[in-house]
Formats: C-alpha cells, sequence, structure tokens
C-alpha cells in the first residue's frame, strides 16, 4: 500500500468516525483532523468519491505558485554558469539583474529540473559542455575540478586504458613465526583491475622498487603496453627525496609519473583498499587456516596461485569489467592503449614534417 492510498484510507475512516459516533467535532478529534478539513473532505467525498480524496494530495503540483518562465530560465542557467553558487547566493546575483526570486524559490526550481544538490548541478554542466562545446567559464572549471577531488578522495579514479594508472599500496599480512612480519606489496591497473602481489619481510622503498621490476614492468612490457602513471600514499617506501630515494629513482629512470594521494584521505587509493579486503577474506583468512607456513617462499607460491584465479577465472564488477575477469577486460581494451600511442607517435611526428 503506497502512501497515497493510506491517505485515502485516512479520510474515509475520518468520514464512517463521524458517521458511527454521530459527532464531528468527537471524530475530528479522535482522527487528528479540524472541523473545516472534515467538512471539505466530506463535500469532495460526495460529489466524486474516492477519486475527488485523491485529487487533493499534497504532492498535486499548483502551476499558479510557480515563478515566471522567464525567472525559472534564469534560475537553471545559473545552476550550470555558477553550479558551486547555494540558493542564497543564486537569489542575491538574480537581484542583481532585475530577477526576483527567494532563496526557497530558488531550491524550487532546481527540485523541478533534478539540481538541488552540487553533485547534480555538475552532472548537469557536464552534459552542456558534451552538448554544446561551450568554453568554460573559471568558475566552472574550478567546480568541476573539485568535482574531480571529490571523486579521488572517494576512490573513483580517472583512467583511460590499461597502462593509464597503476595503484600501489602496501599490505601488512602477519607474522609467521619462524619467518617474523610479513608485508605484500600489491599493485593494481586501475582500468582493467589486473592484480599483482608479492610478499617481503620489510617495506622499504628497495621493496616497493623491486616489485615494479621484477613482476608489474616484465608483464607490461610483454603485452607492449606502457605504464605511465603510478598512484601510491605517502608513506616512507613511497616518497622522499628524489636524488636519494630507490623507489622515486627507479620510477624517473623508467619514465613513470608518480602521483600521491590525498593527505589524510587514505580512501583515494580506495581501489588496493577493496583488493586487500578480497584478498584477506578470500586467502589469507582461508589459507592460514588449512595449512602452516615455515617460509615465505610456499606462501608465496599459494599466493601466486591465488593471484592468476583472481586475474583469469573470477570476473570482476569494475566500472569498465562489466562482470568479466580483469584479464579478460585488459586484452578488450588493448586497441584504446595502441590508438593512444598511435596518436602520440603522429604528434611527434607532425612537428617534424613542418620543418
Amino acid at each position: 500500500m503506497n502512501t497515497e492510498t493510506k491517505l485515502i484510507k485516512t479520510k474515509l475512516g475520518l468520514i464512517n468516525r463521524a458517521e458511527q459516533l454521530g459527532n464531528v467535532s468527537k471524530a475530528c478529534n479522535l482522527m487528528g483532523y479540524s472541523r473545516d478539513s472534515f467538512y471539505r473532505i466530506k463535500e469532495l467525498y460526495d460529489t466524486g468519491g474516492e477519486a475527488a480524496l485523491q485529487e487533493i494530495s499534497r504532492k498535486k503540483p499548483i502551476p499558479k505558485n510557480r515563478v515566471e518562465p522567464h525567472v525559472e530560465e534564469a534560475v537553471v542557467k545559473m545552476a550550470t554558469d555558477q553550479p558551486a553558487f547555494g540558493q542564497v547566493r543564486v537569489s542575491n546575483e538574480l537581484r542583481k539583474s532585475g530577477i526576483f526570486i527567494s532563496p526557497a524559490g530558488v531550491r524550487c526550481v532546481w527540485q523541478r529540473h533534478d539540481l538541488e544538490t552540487f553533485a547534480k548541478r555538475l552532472k548537469a554542466l557536464e552534459a552542456v559542455v558534451a552538448q554544446d562545446g561551450i568554453i568554460l567559464s573559471e568558475a566552472q572549471v574550478i567546480a568541476l575540478e573539485r568535482k574531480r577531488e571529490k571523486q579521488e578522495a572517494t576512490g573513483e579514479i580517472e583512467t583511460e586504458h590499461p597502462g593509464y594508472l597503476g595503484a600501489q599500496d602496501t599490505y601488512y599480512v602477519g607474522n609467521i613465526k619462524g619467518v617474523g612480519r610479513i608485508y605484500q606489496q600489491t599493485f593494481i591497473d586501475t582500468y582493467s583491475k589486473v592484480a599483482f602481489a608479492k610478499l617481503y619481510t620489510g617495506k622499504t622503498a628497495i621493496t616497493a622498487a623491486d616489485m615494479l621490476n621484477d613482476v608489474v614492468l616484465p608483464f607490461f612490457e610483454e603485452q607492449d603496453v606502457q605504464l605511465l602513471r603510478v598512484l601510491t600514499d605517502h608513506g616512507t617506501e613511497y616518497c622522499g627525496k628524489k636524488e636519494y630515494h630507490e623507489y622515486e629513482l627507479y620510477l624517473n629512470v623508467e619514465d613513470i609519473e608518480h602521483s600521491k594521494t590525498k593527505a589524510r584521505h587514505p580512501q583515494t587509493n580506495g581501489i588496493c583498499e577493496r583488493f586487500h579486503r578480497t584478498i584477506q577474506n578470500e586467502f589469507y583468512a582461508i589459507t592460514f587456516r588449512k595449512k602452516m607456513y615455515q617460509n615465505l617462499e610456499v606462501l608465496q607460491q599459494d599466493l601466486d596461485i591465488w593471484i592468476k584465479e583472481y586475474n583469469f577465472e573470477r570476473t570482476h564488477s569494475g566500472k569498465y569489467c562489466f562482470g568479466k575477469t580483469p584479464m579478460q577486460t585488459f586484452f578488450d581494451a588493448k586497441h584504446l592503449t595502441d590508438a593512444k600511442n598511435l596518436t602520440k607517435s603522429m604528434n611527434q611526428i607532425s612537428p617534424e614534417l613542418h620543418t
């Protein structure tokens, strides 16, 4: 039963209760209605039945109470011209142009056009840009930059093709007797979600660089795909003076751009966080109950088997995976990388042709 049906039944109950008691005042007190409301409901019911009661629902819009069309058009235009403005600011700015509408009126217009939140106004702006190809003002550019920062802070990362951006993070696995502390270096291609993991007994810049050199870059070279950028947190194994820090030096040698997560926002690298939950629940929580490990090599062998299943057999619900496995997503999207490299090569050749 929906809300509208409940309201109609309540009003019918009010009429029936008044007939049973033979007293309108008592019925209104019991049901929480005023006498004026009772007689209005009774008149509608007598003339049109239950359908007439439905017509007085508060959800029914009242067109005569709406602002004039040119005012509504100005409010909608302001929503994409200045998406960061709140309803009070919009009301004030429009008043300067001789358009008078209250802040509450601005919000009502926004709600009718699905623009009542900053995120929705940004979405409308992006639609206008895509459709009309307008040149953005400084305020619009700033607003879109704010949206991008917020998306990255909540784990939504901009990525265009395999190799465009990789996410790397350190995961503390645990402490095994006879082995000591175990750390996992994790790397994920943010487009295809292809993942790599290697275990170490420490977390240093050397181990972070070794992960890329030993596992990650050989894979991309084999696939003839260039890794352009790596996203990490601000851990000491990833950040330091570029002249001395082993990881920073390695990225520089391999011509890989280094991006860092937003300070105090570890969820920026949420893709690794989600993978760590998966590997903990589906691998470590199970394997440590089935087997006692005496050395790191045996654990690494079992981890490699699980990683292979994850990449080749386990379907993924990622943004670009559409239910395919990470490796299938990688192979299906390789043409995007080839197209990108072809465009880059043509741009490099063009200047030579002009000289």
